[in-house]
């Protein structure tokens, strides 16, 4: 299974944006990476530039790479409505981060492994193919095994998690209302950037 394997603080440098939910230990999000840091202070990025950036951003937030992004942008144009949108909901739809929005993981990796690990139920059966879309009606719960994980058993403490209009969660089985919306979607992204990278 392909993953990313670079420093994660310094992939979110590069971003400007925490991308995978480690909160308080970044602690230079302003600083780009680099051996000497920014020499000569910034420069002034291109249209270009600014797309691609975004286009990397957002596959980083989801950990997702070029190949399978790409079908996801190719899906996207071939949907009616928005095609920015219709790529970020394809992405919200994934598993993985579905197992995240519920809070049965601090962050997307770890959700990402919860499922390769095969400790997620979806309609009281195994999957472990993070990209799995959750359909409407879905429910998705976790394994025996895995509630008694140290971290998930402090994660199913919280009372006040915070969850995306398109879920509810009773326990450790979650629900999917139905079809997620861009207002669901926190993380400051500019879909349309995406778009016209890719429409190029």
């Amino acid at each position: 299974m392909a993953r990313h394997t670079k420093a994660k603080d310094k992939l979110s440098r590069r971003e400007g944006v925490d991308l995978f939910g480690k909160g308080a230990k970044l602690t230079r999000l302003n600083i780009p990476p680099g051996q000497h840091g920014p020499k000569g202070g910034y420069k002034k990025v291109s249209q270009f530039g600014k797309q691609l950036r975004e286009k990397q951003k957002v596959k980083r937030i989801y950990g997702v790479l070029e190949k399978q992004f790409r079908r996801y942008v190719n899906e996207s144009f071939k949907s009616k409505g928005n095609t920015g949108e219709a790529l970020l909901i394809g992405l919200e739809k994934r598993l993985d981060n579905t197992v995240y929005r519920l809070g049965f993981a601090p962050t997307r990796p770890m959700a990402r492994q919860l499922v390769g690990h095969c400790h997620i139920l979806v309609d009281g059966k195994k999957v472990n193919i993070p990209s799995f879309q959750v359909k409407v009606g879905q429910s998705i719960s976790l394994s025996t095994k895995s509630i008694e994980m140290p971290v998930v058993k402090k994660l199913l403490a919280d009372k006040d998690v915070q969850l995306p209009s398109w879920l509810e969660r009773k326990a450790v089985v979650g629900h999917v209302k139905k079809e997620p919306t861009r207002q669901d979607i926190v993380e400051p992204i500019f879909e349309q950037d995406i778009v016209e990278f890719y429409s190029r």
